[in-house]
């Protein structure tokens, strides 16, 4: 693990004064639907400028950055981890600051954690406990989705809380898990109609728990009690099934659904199928870090502490094509996003289910190192272009969950959540330099080309090169309003399925003018285009550089000395972002959120 320093807890000078004016020159920036050439002012945690130097005179005392050669690109935004998360005996040793950390280490500046309320626990106290653990030590910003473990006409009354209040706009609901989170289809269908009357998105953790507890008995039975036993109980199968009910569940209450970590070939394949059938409309795919970067023959290791470090839900399969046949999945957009499903467990923890594979806490590691996993097997793997990364490293989460164009892009007014990327450079992922809390790394020896070598959040420089400063407590919690015109205005007919997909590029146009993927076929074409600062390939594969546009430039020239920026007003403000949100008594009304 790393030896940086301590966490910080109050804001230090290096994250003051000049660094608070920050301008970026000679650097490509990389959105979701373009790339250009253009330089980036950024002043009071926000871009207030995106254009040519002729268009800007720089005021003093700035912090100047030449990004010539690298790439600017939007923060990245991961919408699934699990910090100091409770499973069986044992709590997951990534809490909140160590985990955002981490996140901001690999380029990730905005996270999105769970609260799952125990059977029984009231949604608004689990909430409220998750944001006392999270509020005093989140390194960057974070929102919270919220899950449903149990059913009743209270948990209903209080989603409408999280949504009206609480400033949460998504349900996780769980398919596995029986005895413990799992809901039946019953249940299921009051949910999502529930999620669809609230203007929110439904989540689904998509595995058949009834399947996977008879295997389970039948495994034990048979003496078959280590790790390999985890991927036995729960085959694609049992995940594809679940993906597909779900989906059709979902469609009967015209509710909006996102599946969460995606891991097989056969459930990704059900999603495209639902996408096929309902033609775009509300079905959405995210698939994990530790799926592109790894697979399941890790269950068969000699070594308990190597094969149970693997062990996550839905498990890695043991078919060396999935990431491969997932990350095509992402070029063509039948999935949407990358998450990680950070959950991280240390050996004696993983201990705990020697001898039973089912009391191995579940998950791993991958805030830190998602960016690069997606940079190395997509772009530089040849089957993602620099715009498909963004989308789906960072905006298409952002656009999903309603925090679209405050994160998710590099545009006038948005946070200055930004990453100067350098696509040439390498690192070698090791659990003895990672960030994270966890003596165990599932990507440990890979050699990643994609490095975040400069990394702001919300304009304040907390990587620099292989220097990493960040301030505990400085993230915010941000609120995701209801009805994310993204998802909402396709479903209500607002917009056609067939204008979004062209405002996101058009299919044909997709990922670089990549042809639609034939998924039996796996191979996919990605044409160079002269242009950019990449007049040749990035080394391993071929991508295109958008032609510039003038779209999102400030027209004329700008004097930024006329700013009525002061080091004083900044401080004022950095200590009123850091107050928690206090929440008045049972039956007030929530008075903020920072």
């Amino acid at each position: 693990m790393s030896t940086s320093p301590k966490p910080v807890k109050k804001v230090p000078i290096h994250l003051q004064s000049a660094q608070n004016r920050v301008y970026i020159k000679n650097g490509q920036i990389v959105n979701h639907d373009k790339t250009f050439m253009a330089d980036v002012y950024i002043e009071d945690g926000t871009i207030k400028f995106v254009g040519s130097a002729s268009e800007i005179v720089v005021p003093g005392g700035v912090r100047v950055i030449d990004a010539t050669g690298k790439l600017i690109i939007p923060g990245g935004i991961d919408p699934h981890t699990h910090f100091q998360l409770r499973f069986g005996n044992a709590v997951s040793v990534d809490d909140f600051y160590h985990g955002t950390k981490a996140a901001i280490a690999g380029g990730t500046t905005t996270i999105i954690d769970f609260v799952l309320p125990n059977k029984g626990e009231s949604l608004v106290e689990a909430y409220d406990k998750w944001r006392e653990w999270a509020d005093p030590k989140v390194c960057c910003d974070y929102a919270l989705h919220v899950g449903i473990t149990w059913w009743s006409n209270s948990v209903s009354q209080e989603m409408k809380i999280m949504c009206d209040e609480l400033g949460v706009n998504s349900f996780k609901m769980f398919m596995a898990y029986k005895g413990l989170y799992q809901l039946n289809d019953s249940e299921l269908l009051d949910v999502f109609e529930r999620i669809r009357a609230l203007g929110a998105i439904a989540q689904i953790h998509a595995e058949n728990g009834d399947v996977i507890a008879k295997n389970v008995s039948k495994l034990l039975a048979a003496n078959i009690t280590g790790p390999e036993g985890h991927e036995l109980s729960r085959p694609e199968e049992v995940e594809a099934e679940a993906v597909n009910r779900a989906c059709i569940l979902a469609h009967q209450m015209d509710c909006p659904l996102y599946v969460v970590h995606v891991m097989s070939k056969s459930a990704g394949d059900e999603i495209a199928r639902a996408r096929t059938r309902y033609n775009k409309r509300g079905i959405y795919g995210e698939t994990l870090a530790a799926a592109l970067g790894t697979d399941g023959s890790h269950y068969g290791h000699t070594c308990f502490q190597h094969a149970a470090a693997h062990v996550l839900s839905p498990p890695l399969r043991p078919d060396p094509t999935t990431p491969e046949y997932l990350t095509k999945l992402l070029a063509n957009d039948d999935l949407q996003t990358t998450g990680s499903d950070n959950c991280t467990f240390n050996k004696e923890q993983k201990e705990l289910g020697k001898g039973n594979f089912t009391k191995i806490p579940n998950g791993v590691n991958g805030v830190e190192d998602r960016m690069s996993i997606v940079w190395e097997k997509g772009v530089h793997a040849g089957l993602l272009d620099p715009c498909r990364f963004v989308a789906v490293t960072s905006t298409n989460a952002a656009k999903i969950f309603n925090l679209y164009p405050q994160k998710g892009c590099i545009a006038v007014g948005s946070d200055a959540d930004v990453v100067i990327w350098n696509p040439h450079a390498t690192r070698t992922i090791s659990k003895d330099t990672h960030h994270h809390n966890c003596d165990f790394n599932i990507f440990e020896g890979m050699v990643c080309h994609g490095v975040p070598e400069l990394v702001l959040v919300r304009g304040r420089i907390c990587v620099e090169n292989d220097s990493i400063r960040v301030a505990e407590g400085f993230g915010r919690f941000l609120n995701t309003p209801v009805r994310p015109p993204y998802v909402y205005d396709v479903l209500e007919g607002k917009i056609p399925a067939e204008i979004q997909a062209e405002r996101n590029g058009a299919e044909e146009q997709l990922n670089g003018n990549m042809k639609k993927m034939n998924l039996s076929a796996l191979q996919i074409e990605i044409p160079q285009q002269e242009g950019g600062i990449f007049p040749g390939k990035v080394p391993g594969g071929d991508f295109m550089t958008i032609t510039p546009t003038q779209k999102g430039h400030v027209e004329g020239s700008r004097n930024m000395q006329e700013s009525t920026f002061s080091v004083s007003e900044e401080l004022d403000k950095s200590c009123a972002r850091s107050c928690i949100r206090v929440r008045n008594p049972p039956g007030g009304k929530s008075t903020g959120f920072w």
